[in-house]
Parts: C-alpha cells; structure tokens; sequence
C-alpha cells in the first residue's frame, strides 16, 4: 500500500531532486534509500537534525565535506587479511581525513559559542586515525602511485632502476645519432617493447645488431631488435623492476595490515560521515525550495500555510493554506476540473511524506504537520484493460483496502470519489464511504463533482466544504483553495461566456430543482460576501499603512525640525558670543585707555574702573541657562481596569475619549465627540481618571475656610473657562460663610467684565453687585454681596 501512495504522490520524482544535493556516494545511497517513518519519536529526532544542520549551514554557509569516500569493500577485504591496492589505500586516507576536518569543524563552533547538541554527539565517538593517514601518505602519492619513501629497499632498487635506465638508452642513443646507425634504422628513435628497450631496424640490417628481435612492423620491412650490446643491462633493468613489484606488494600489504587493526573504527567514519551527508542534504535541499521546519504532532491536526507543491515550477504554482483534524477531520473539496482539486490533494499527500521522512516542508513559517501511523491515497485513473476493471472498478479495488485498514491514526486521500458510474449511486457511495472514515477517526479529504456532498458537508458535524476558485469571467481556475466554501459547477456561466443561446441555458435551469438552485444561490451568496470581505479587508490594510506611513513622515519631518532649530539657535548664539567678545576687548582697550588717562587725571578713582568692567562681564549673556530645556517624557500611568468614566486614547485613530462602559473583557464603549463606538481594550491607552467629589455635611463647611480666598483673578482666561470659574467660586465662597467677595477681570474689551455680571445677576446666592471704588480696583473688579 505505501509503495501505491508513494507512486500515486510522486514522492520518488522528491527524492531525485534531492539527490543532488548529497556530496558523496555514500549519501546518495542513503537518499535513494530513503522512506518515511511512522515512528513520532524518530520522525521528531529526524527533523531535529534536519534543523540542526540548516541551522550550521545558514551559519556557516560551506560545510567541509570533501574527501568522503565509500570504502566499505576495502574496510571488509582488509578485515579478513587481504591486500588494499594503492588506490584504495588512498580512499581510506581520505575518507579519514574528511571526518577529522569535519569534526575539527564542529569543534570550533562550539568554542565559538554556536549551541549544537547533535553534531557535537554524532562526531565525539570518531576516533582520530591521524597516524594511520600520515602512514598512508608517507608511501603514496595523491595519483595512487607508491613513493620512493615507502621504503629503504624501494629507494634502492628505484636508484638501480634508473641507473640500468639511464645506461640502456646512452648506449641506444649512441647508436642512433651515428651515421652509420642512422643508415641501418628506420626511424632514429628508441622505444619499447615487451617492457626491454629496442630500436627500429631495417630488415635487411637484421644481423648487424646481433641480440634479439621482439617485434616486427606491419609490413615487415622493420625489426624492433635489442642489440647485443645493451641485453645485459635490460636484463639487470628487468630484475630491477620485479624486485620493486615485490617490494611495492610487500609496503602494501604492511599498509593493509596497519587498516586491519582499525575496521571497527573505520566503520563508525563510514556510518556517521554518511549520516552528517545525508543531513546536510536535507538542509540544502530545504534552503533550495524555500522550506521551513513544521512544527510535529501526532493527534492528526495540520495547518499548511501557503503550501506548495515541490515539484511545480515557483513561477506556475499558486500556494493554498489547508487546514485539518482541528475544528473538522473531514474536508469536501468541489469545484470544475483542471482547476487544482487533485494539486491540492498531492500537496497535503507528499507534503505529509516529506514530514514524515525528516524533511522540511514548502510552506511559510509556523506551519503545524501531523505524523500519521497510515497514509491511504486514492487518486487518479488506473483502469486496467489485462484485468478488465473499468475506471470505478479500479477506484473501488483501492478503495476496499482502504477500508479495511484505516483506523483513527490515519490519513485519506480520495479523488474524485464515487465518479465513474451512476452519478444518484455514485454520490450516495461517496457519501456512506465518507461516513464510515468519519466514524472510524481517520482524517479525511475528498475531491467530487457531486452536488449532493456539498450539503453532506453542512449537514455533519465535523465535516466542511472548501472549493477551488475559478474565474468565470477569464474562464480560468485561479487555483485558489477556498476553506468553508462549496464549489459552483458554473456550467451556466461558462456556457453563457462561450456564446451559448441564453434561451437554451434558461431552458436548461428549468430542468434543476428547486433544491439544487436553492444551493447554487447560497454558494454564490457565500463567494459574493467572501470577496466582499477580503476587498474591504485589503482596504483597510491600505489605509491602516497609509496612516503609519503618514505618522514616520510627521515623525521624521518633527525631528528635522528641532535638529534644524537647534541648529540656528546654536549658529546665532555664537554669532551673538562673538559680538559680544568683540565688544569686551573694544572695552578692554578703552579701560586701558582710561587706566593711562587716570595717571594723568587723578579724578578718575580705581573702584569706578572695576565697577565698569563688573558692568561688562554681566552684560554677556547666557545662552546655556535660557536655551529652553526639552521636556521630560511623562510615562503611561499603568492601569489594569478601566470604568466608566476614564480618560483614554485611541491608539489606531489617534482620538481622545471617555469610557462609556464595560461591554465584555475585550470591548469597551468609548465617547469620541458626538459619536459612541465599540473598541478593542488592546487599542486603548489609559490617560487619567476624574477625581470622586467629595461630599462633606453642612456643619464642616460653615464658618471661614483657609482654602477660599475671598477673590478671584480670571485675568488671563477665556471667556468659557472663566464663567465656570465664577460659578464654582460662588457656590465655595457660600459654603465658606463668605458675605462679600471680590471678583477681578481686568478691564480690557470690557467682554469679561460683562459677563460676570450677567452670570452674577442671575446667581441665586448673589445678593447683589457693583463695581469696585477706586481704592478695590475700579471697573477691573466687581463687588458681590452673598446670601
């Protein structure tokens, strides 16, 4: 069954995009081997090293994994005492350089403070083979071939080697740069063959030579022959090199047996360097298609946010947000074909498999996946002709083993449900097989065509419609998923947009019952108001960053402002300090002028000279002390609970306001001018709270009273705010037991003084009034006589 999903969700076509990313055969191997796990713990330990490594990589950018090499075989032959060859030598050298590296790597992460709990295990337990690789690069090369400094006897028998070398071709060369002998060869050359020196001679020269001939030319005119001359010392040169064969087996042999003594070891780099591969792969992989870590559960609830589907192409796929196993278990998707309904059921599907194998998921950060113990899929068309099953034959055989296995732990996916026979029996199927998931608490999603489990959804409990949207006006799907609304089949508005005659499409509305309209109306209903919604959603958001842009503008433009201001006040203040320091040596000079004047006129007096320099000094000014000082900021008051009655803020309208009511923990009703409005208690700002009045029996307030004085200025006030002052006076200065009191208004336009004496006319504690005698202030005050 899982090989059919895998298939049927493409999750192989996954796979071979991540291969690439892996660095050696090793980790290629293991992503070809991967499958997902059912397992929540190990899914949980998988993603944490997934995370893990993302997190080095996004660090550190390159990861060191050069050299790692799949020695497995050598690891193996070497264990049961046989012979590495130079080149697999040189695989094992690598590959433990790599893991020393990569582990150093490690190392100096953590000393550099980055926090690390897997990498930091997974390389504690690598052992340091350092003496085992300087071993094998002391005998070979970086080609595979063994060093002169394998060995004192390999040294030697390479000197004699190139001793015999040199000697053979001295003589050989003799030969051909001779007249003589450059008359009897073919080509003045020396070359090879069956691994003895020889040169090219002419066939009717053959005896000249003497010595022996390896090998003749095509056409027999040329003999390749080893001179007489020249055949001991090949053949010293030839015992030579089969020395060096044995003594490069015997280094060879030594090496393998050094290798032996570290298999255990050797296996422990192989697993964990192929395991830290593997991870990083994941990691580039997931950096590559924009993937972020979900976070994991196992009660069957996931949130994909702006999903998308790996193996489409960024610039064609449409991401969708799903949701599912919180409020509903079981999601009816409707809508036209080719408008994205199975898309979004191979998402979901191969979304889930990726999670499930340790990977990260194309979605946007915060997204919440669920590890199911089953994953059942039933998408797309596998009639089978060698098995005659037609296409609901095919459907249902899948389906039947679904039935039989799905449990409250598992995922469904079902395309298309029910289609392929009769559409009344068709639907009615789809709808008992739906019930029945339901019932067992596997967590479902479906695509159709059926009207009829539009309703299902609306009359279940648990179950909820969604729809792919679709442009009638492009007659495109827009590929959208949208949670909470049923599909249109929107043949009607297709046909009409196609040029169909509206007399046949009408006659073709008749033959729908009044139940199906009934449902149509409703989904065209839902869609209107959805788009209504999202459109005034849109402009709010609009004006919402309209108004934040406008207040860092005012921001910006206030703090340019004052540094402007600033500016100028300091330029004109130094202006003015150097006139006045001007002025001070022009005084200066003129005191010392007087000085030599005061020599010749004694009427001058010493004190009169300092007076007038003191006089100097104090007329400079000081701009430090009269430079306006920037007002402290006054803090919030904290206040937990608002009443009726407090002063606030609007913080998103930036208004004023006074607390109506209370209307739940999270709305209050704010007065803002004429106008009453529900408010969020997060978009409040506490200002300040009315004092209570306090009320005081008559017999505290009788006699004279410290705290009333018997006048009251309003010089300086507004005409509103002062008849509010007289007022209130009035009514303290009665209390007080005052008999006359003294209000003062300045004489000016005469507006003021008007008014108190009309509010006072009509006071009913005011006896009577009059202006004031010359002595209390004349027409600036008026006299009141108090009840």
């Amino acid at each position: 069954m899982l090989e059919r999903v895998s298939r049927v969700l493409e999750y192989d076509k996954m796979k071979e995009q991540l291969l690439p990313f892996a660095s050696s055969s090793l980790g290629k191997q293991k992503v070809k081997q991967l499958q997902p796990s059912f397992d929540y713990e190990e899914v949980k330990e998988n993603h944490a090293r997934t995370w893990e490594a993302a997190k080095v990589l996004r660090l550190k950018g390159n990861i060191p994994l050069g050299g790692l090499r799949d020695i497995r075989a050598s690891i193996k032959r070497a264990e049961i005492g046989g012979q590495l060859n130079a080149g697999e030598l040189l695989e094992v050298s690598s590959t433990i350089y790599a893991s020393r590296r990569f582990k150093s790597f490690i190392a100096n992460m953590v000393e550099d403070g980055v926090e690390l709990n897997i990498f930091p295990a997974l390389t504690e337990e690598i052992a340091d083979l350092k003496e085992l690789q300087q071993e094998i690069n002391a005998a070979i090369d970086e080609n595979g071939g063994v060093l002169d400094s394998a060995s004192t006897e390999l040294r030697s028998i390479r000197q004699q080697i190139r001793s015999h070398e040199s000697a053979v071709r001295s003589r050989l060369d003799n030969i051909t740069r001779s007249s003589s002998g450059r008359k009897m060869l073919s080509d003045a050359i020396v070359t090879i063959r069956n691994d003895r020196y020889v040169i090219p001679v002419k066939a009717e020269y053959r005896g000249h030579f003497g010595g022996i001939v390896h090998d003749q030319s095509a056409s027999g005119a040329t003999l390749f022959v080893e001179p007489e001359s020249v055949v001991q010392t090949n053949n010293q040169l030839r015992e030579a090199r089969t020395k060096e064969k044995y003594e490069i087996e015997r280094i060879l042999q030594v090496l393998s047996g050094s290798v032996m003594e570290y298999t255990s070891e050797l296996n422990f780099i192989v697993q964990t360097m192929t395991e830290v591969d593997f991870m990083f792969a994941k990691a580039l992989y997931a950096h590559s298609i924009n993937a972020t870590a979900p976070k994991l559960n196992e009660t069957g609830f996931l949130e994909m946010k702006g999903a998308r589907h790996p193996l489409i192409p960024d610039e064609e796929i449409v991401p969708i947000d799903i949701e599912l196993g919180g409020d509903f278990s079981s999601l009816v998707i409707t809508g036209p074909n080719t408008g994205g309904k199975t898309v979004t059921l191979k998402t979901v599907g191969l979304l889930t498999l990726m999670v499930q194998s340790g990977l990260h998921i194309p979605c946007k950060e915060g997204s919440t996946a669920a590890v199911f113990q089953q994953i059942f899929a039933d998408i797309g068309d596998e009639q089978s002709i060698e098995q005659s099953l037609s296409t609901f034959s095919s459907h249902m055989t899948n389906i039947v083993q679904i039935m039989e296995k799905v449990d409250f732990q598992s995922l469904v996916l079902f395309d298309e449900l029910g289609a392929g026979t009769d559409p009344t029996e068709g639907a009615a199927l789809a709808i008992s097989i739906l019930d029945h998931v339901y019932n067992v608490g596997a967590k479902v999603i479906a695509t159709t065509h059926y009207s009829e489990l539009k309703g299902y959804a609306y009359n279940r409990e648990g179950v909820v419609n969604a729809s792919v949207e679709f442009n009638v006006e492009t007659l495109r799907p827009t590929y959208r998923l949208l949670i909470g609304v049923p599909g249109r089949s929107n043949a009607f508005a297709i046909s009409s947009r196609l040029g169909l005659s509206e007399k046949i499409i009408e006659a073709a509305k008749g033959q729908i019952s009044t139940e199906t309209n009934k449902v149509e109306n409703m989904i065209s209903s839902l869609e209107d108001s959805r788009k209504e919604a999202e459109q005034e959603l849109e402009h709010a958001a609009e004006l919402r960053e309209e108004a934040a842009r406008l207040h860092r503008e005012l921001e910006n433009k206030l703090l340019q402002w004052e540094e402007e201001k600033d500016r100028l006040l300091q330029s004109a203040e130094d202006q003015a300090a150097g006139y006045v320091s001007k002025a001070k040596k022009e005084a200066e000079e003129i005191i010392s002028n007087l000085r030599n004047m005061q020599k010749n006129n004694p009427a001058i007096k010493e004190h009169q000279l300092i007076d007038a320099k003191k006089q100097l000094e104090e007329a400079e000014p000081d701009f430090a002390s009269k430079r306006k000082k920037p007002k402290p900021k006054k803090e919030k008051p904290t206040v937990h609970t608002l009443i009726a009655g407090d002063e606030v803020k609007v913080e998103s309208i930036q208004q004023k306001g006074t607390i109506v009511e209370k209307v739940n923990e999270k709305e209050y009703t704010v007065q803002l001018g004429m106008m009453k409005m529900k408010v969020n208690k997060n978009d409040l700002v506490y200002l300040s709270r009315p004092k209570p009045v306090e009320t005081r029996p008559m017999a505290m307030v009788q006699g004279r009273n410290a705290a009333v004085k018997t006048e009251l200025d309003l010089r300086g006030e507004r005409y509103e705010s002062a008849m509010m002052d007289v007022e209130k006076y009035i009514d303290e200065a009665t209390l007080a037991g005052y008999h006359q009191v003294s209000i003062i208004h300045g004489k000016g336009t005469g507006a003021l003084r008007k008014g108190v004496e009309e509010l006072l006319r009509s006071h009913p504690n005011v006896a009577e009034m009059r202006m004031g005698s010359q002595g209390e202030g004349g027409s600036g005050v008026t006299i009141a006589k108090l009840k």
